[in-house]
């Protein structure tokens, strides 16, 4: 029965008289508000129904105090936080002082319900606990302690420890490798990390998140390391939570990792971002001749094989734009071998060789999130961000593509995940090349 036909007009208005300001606008939430009284209604006739289970009489009922050995003691004044503000109750007591409410626990200067629901989705877009908590307190006058809010965002951080350990697939057809940076406090010193995200594709064309991982610190240096060490450690991790295979790891040039791959997986081919080489090929480039080189470099990676590509960037150096700019030639050539492997594949690998722009979408959300920090306190505070951050970002774009399959939309048949789950478009052509240039890895 809709709530509405069970409260009677005379409670409606006097609650709409109670909930105006001096204005005569509408207060819904915060102390004295509309909800406010409501939610403090229901919580004091609950806890009356708690203590009158405890006792095991109702109210008013002569004689059974006697019998039970026990009996109401009227009721004590208490605050409490809510998701719609401060909350004054009456909270019932008992004579022997062996009532507990399971509903608003003893010393509990909250209710979780809806509140911790809501700190930390302000949490997860990028607020800090202060923010956080100046919110709180502006919009519904709820004041809760710096100590506070950091505890309830930390209640998930045993959720991303499992999500960080969780067993992945044995096998990947491609794993992508990028990061973002953050500054965390590491070694009483706040200092620039790289906090690197790996997506990998699995044998069904599904991306996932692997996972997030920051490099320590060591006590003699003043940067986070990222050189074979950190890539071993990586590695390691996948190895350990089950992936056993990597058909293709495609990274934006950091250093170390092939040959940290290569001792975890040493049958996985590293081929570099190709929109990675083009961008840092046009850096020494003047804006005017951009368009040109840029014109020059496209004949490089899409020609029809590895032969043809080193042809083509051999002509490109021996013109007045390659002798003018031998920095955007070095770049292709430094990084040859592991540009090469992409020129082994047709259009439906190269499409998804080409770029790491999937994952890199996904960490210029992360950016926005992280961006308002000053740093971090710890390498747990950008994991659990991070964590939230994702989630966040793929619960949005899942109600999104909910909204278009109510309506029928264009792309209505997309997964309801930005990343966890989203599949590789083309991945049909793509899989029968990759089983034919890596016979039986990939089933």
């Amino acid at each position: 029965m809709p709530v509405r036909e069970l409260i009677d007009d005379s409670v409606l208005d006097l609650l709409l008289e109670q909930s105006l300001d001096e204005a005569g606008q509408l207060r819904l939430t915060g102390e004295g508000s509309m909800l406010g009284e409501l939610v403090k209604a229901v919580l004091e006739r609950a806890l009356e129904a708690e203590l009158t289970a405890h006792l095991g009489y109702g109210r008013h009922e002569v004689g059974a105090s006697k019998s039970s050995g026990n009996a109401r003691n009227g009721r004590i004044g208490k605050t409490v936080q809510t998701g719609v503000g401060p909350v004054g109750l009456r909270v019932p007591r008992d004579r022997a002082g062996t009532f507990e409410p399971v509903l608003v626990p003893k010393r509990a200067g909250r209710v979780a319900g809806g509140l911790d629901d809501m700190i930390i989705s302000l949490y997860a877009h990028g607020m800090s606990v202060r923010d956080v908590q100046h919110h709180l307190l502006q919009v519904y006058g709820t004041e809760l302690s710096h100590e506070s809010i950091s505890n309830i965002t930390d209640q998930v951080m045993a959720e991303a420890r499992a999500w960080q350990s969780r067993p992945l697939d044995p096998t990947y057809a491609v794993v992508f490798l990028d990061a973002l940076v953050v500054k965390v406090r590491d070694n009483n010193v706040v200092t620039n990390k790289p906090a690197y995200v790996a997506v990998g594709v699995d044998t069904d064309g599904h991306k996932h998140v692997l996972g997030i991982w920051l490099a320590k610190t060591p006590l003699d240096v003043a940067t986070a390391g990222e050189g074979a060490r950190f890539w071993a450690s990586v590695m390691a991790d996948l190895r350990n939570r089950g992936v056993r295979d990597i058909l293709i790891a495609c990274t934006d040039g950091l250093a170390g990792f092939e040959d940290a791959i290569h001792a975890a997986f040493p049958a996985t081919t590293v081929q570099v971002c190709v929109v990675h080489l083009i961008r840092n090929a046009l850096r020494p480039v003047a804006r005017k001749d951009a368009a040109a080189v840029a014109k020059e470099l496209k004949k490089v990676y899409t020609a029809p094989d590895a032969d043809a590509a080193l042809d083509a960037l051999a002509v490109f150096a021996g013109t007045e734009l390659g002798c003018k700019y031998p920095q955007a030639v070095k770049v292709f050539e430094d990084a040859w071998d592991r540009f090469t492997p992409y020129m082994a594949f047709t259009a439906p690998v190269r499409k998804l060789l080409y770029t790491t722009n999937g994952i890199e979408s996904l960490n210029y959300q992360l950016r926005k999130v992280t961006k308002a920090r000053g740093h971090f306190p710890s390498d747990d505070a950008v994991v659990k961000l991070l964590w939230l951050a994702i989630i966040n970002i793929e619960d949005k774009r899942a109600r999104e593509r909910a909204a278009n399959r109510e309506k029928g939309t264009k792309n209505a048949f997309q997964p309801t995940r930005l990343v966890e789950g989203l599949r590789v478009s083309g991945w049909r052509e793509a899989l029968n090349e990759l089983a034919i240039a890596y016979p039986g890895r990939i089933r």
